[in-house]
């Protein structure tokens, strides 16, 4: 088994302050909102669309009286925008509606949330409410992938979350995952990883350049 801790202390040392990619202000809705928008769009453009997004709908009272045509309008960039937008005033209002206007902090009540799967649950439950949570996203499944966890042919997303989830502290697994996301663009990309450059190829941590060779 790769040591997990040896790794996630290089990772540490690289990315000292890893944190979400989008932005958010620390507000559990707008990372909800915000993770949403996400699905087959970069978080660049979902943190751009997002600035006019929040002045025309603030908090989650807004969003949950807003008129889905005018949200559309607005995340239009973001693709997929008439789903995404349905999700979007759906979620805030069942929020309002049953909880009171907060975003809930268990796994079961953020999947019951119109457009909430895993993913953008365990986003929220690591980030906003410091509970342990894999976010098994693209780069997290193939890194962990390549580093030995699991064989790099797996590509299941709750399969790699169980796996991870019992390797790797719960206080860590918000910052592990925000780590290999920036890892994953600088080094470790799915084409073209820079394995000769990699600090963990050099300390024989990821076997990946010796077994597949260059992409």
């Amino acid at each position: 088994m790769p040591d997990i801790a040896r790794i996630h202390a290089i990772l540490k040392e690289l990315y000292p302050d890893a944190v979400c990619s989008l932005d958010y202000g620390g507000d559990p809705w707008r990372l909800l909102i915000a993770a949403r928008l996400s699905a087959q769009c970069t978080d660049e453009r979902v943190n751009i669309v997002c600035v006019p997004l929040f002045e025309a709908f603030p908090d989650v009272y807004a969003m949950a009286r807003a008129e889905i045509p005018a949200v559309e309008e607005i995340i239009r960039p973001c693709g997929l925008f008439h789903t995404k937008a349905e999700s979007c005033v759906a979620m805030s209002r069942q929020i309002v509606e049953r909880h009171g206007g907060r975003v809930p902090d268990t796994m079961e009540d953020l999947l019951a949330l119109p457009g909430v799967g895993r993913k953008i649950a365990n986003l929220v439950l690591g980030d906003c409410y410091g509970k342990p949570g894999i976010v098994a996203d693209t780069h997290c499944i193939r890194l962990n992938g390549r580093f030995g966890f699991y064989d790099t042919s797996l590509k299941d997303p709750a399969k790699v979350e169980r796996i991870l989830a019992e390797i790797v502290p719960g206080p860590e697994q918000a910052a592990y995952c925000h780590r290999m996301v920036l890892f994953g663009r600088e080094y470790c990309m799915a084409r073209g990883p820079r394995c000769a450059e990699c600090p963990l190829g050099h300390e024989r941590l990821c076997t990946y350049e010796r077994e597949h060779g260059e992409d």
